[in-house]
């Protein structure tokens, strides 16, 4: 007798990030989409797919020299699709043409986009349209009039529209090679209007789709907020707040020594927004001291909200992590922040998905010195940290890594922007419920 497989909503979610960077990897990797009119290896097509579908922005080539209008446009379509989620692009569609979704589809879309309650799965998704086009259209208005004036019109144009999708989506992915190949934003770190964009961009698709329906609830009457969005606003001030100040006075004589104040200032609080997983960059990383480096890498860690359009840890699973530690130094038996209580069960799973994301980083991290001996640790761990948390920074040894360290990065990137339990969550099928408990005993810990 047959079996049917069936497949849970987070292996569909697996299957379909797979097939859709399987697509774009063909796609980018033909003759069409090139400059050269020759098509490229396919794993440099996999690699860049994988980068852009999964929002992370490291790039084997620069996107403006090596891709014509087409490739261009499969890499921001890409980016769309990952940042939003692939089963929130669908439900989309179903929503404009009117379709009902279904108990399964909705199954599904609480997973894509990390909404907390089934019910509300419908109107977070119109929400997520009409944000998303509200602030991507108005970022793609304010960067077009900068470039405008340097390109001409239509160049100008779809140079905000793709900066703007790839800022909001946290990607990471910029056309401004045609001025400097690789520079990203080094060579407007003097221009407060478009850093300014940009991080308002990030910051707004970093927070998450949640929260986004708490504001709109709720406006500014902070009280009345859900747990995850209170967590997420303050912590989310906090981080940009202090990290901006570390890279001031840390940055201030290194690679922000020739700025004057203000622009140490935007450059500062820049480098602190952008490694929550958006990957532009407006210093050399190269040129930063390593204490500079360090703290890049612990916001990379770190990284953005649940259900966002960013990666890392995400912001809840570090303050969650901090509770815990303030507990247990406390001998408090609860977790509790804003009066309310967290279940036992966040901290579990807070702690799983920090040890699994620590043995990925450091796993690869291991496969890339293996495989390059010539390249530092530190670059390394960087590369890695930057892959895992789907950020996309870098410290310029991308293009020099064989295939072997590329396969690495990729599996790193599907696994960061798929979160590392939810990928060990789609390889084990059932859930297997133990049907004896064995005798308890202590071990030493600490």
């Amino acid at each position: 007798m047959s079996r049917h497989i069936r497949l849970f909503p987070v292996q569909i979610l697996a299957i379909g990030f797979g097939l859709i960077i399987l697509i774009g990897s063909f796609m980018l990797s033909s003759p069409l989409c090139n400059k050269s009119g020759e098509s490229i290896p396919f794993i440099n097509g996999l690699f860049t797919s994988t980068s852009a579908t999964c929002v992370t922005g490291l790039a084997v080539y620069d996107t403006y020299t090596q891709f014509n209008f087409l490739g261009q446009f499969i890499i921001i379509l890409l980016i769309q699709i990952g940042g939003l989620g692939f089963m929130g692009m669908a439900m989309t569609f179903s929503f404009l043409i009117g379709s009902k979704i279904t108990i399964f589809q909705r199954s599904l879309l609480m997973e894509s986009i990390g909404t907390l309650h089934i019910g509300g799965v419908v109107k977070t998704i119109r929400r997520m349209l009409f944000g998303t086009l509200f602030f991507e259209g108005l970022g793609a208005l304010i960067i077009s009039f900068k470039f405008i004036p340097k390109v001409g019109f239509w160049q100008g144009l779809w140079y905000g529209i793709f900066h703007s999708v790839s800022s909001f989506c946290n990607a990471g992915f910029d056309l401004l090679g045609r001025f400097d190949p690789g520079s990203s934003l080094t060579r407007f770190s003097d221009d407060p209007v478009l850093l300014i964009t940009v991080m308002t961009l990030i910051a707004t698709g970093g927070i998450g789709f949640i929260v986004w329906g708490d504001i709109v609830d709720h406006k500014f009457h902070f009280r009345k907020y859900a747990l995850h969005s209170k967590i997420m606003l303050c912590f989310t001030f906090l981080m940009i707040l202090l990290g901006a100040v570390a890279f001031y006075f840390i940055e201030g004589p290194n690679s922000f020594g020739q700025m004057p104040t203000d622009e140490k200032i935007l450059n500062s609080f820049f480098a602190s927004v952008s490694p929550r997983t958006a990957g532009f960059a407006s210093v050399d990383y190269a040129d930063m001291s390593t204490a500079g480096r360090f703290l890049t890498m612990f916001l990379m860690f770190v990284g953005a909200g649940p259900g966002s359009t960013g990666g890392g840890i995400k912001l809840t699973t570090f303050a969650t992590l901090l509770l815990s530690m303030y507990s247990y130094a406390k001998h408090y038996q609860d977790l509790s922040i804003f009066r309310r209580r967290l279940p036992a069960e966040a901290q579990r799973k807070a702690f799983s998905s920090i040890a699994s994301y620590v043995m990925a980083v450091l796993l690869c991290t291991f496969c890339l010195l293996v495989a390059n001996p010539a390249i530092t640790a530190e670059s390394c761990l960087f590369e890695s940290l930057s892959a895992m948390g789907t950020v996309g920074l870098t410290m310029g040894i991308t293009s020099d890594l064989g295939t072997f360290s590329k396969l690495c990065l990729i599996i790193l990137m599907y696994c960061g922007r798929l979160g590392s339990i939810a990928v060990a969550m789609a390889i084990a099928r059932r859930k297997i419920i133990p049907k004896i408990s064995y005798p308890e005993e202590k071990i030493t810990i600490g």
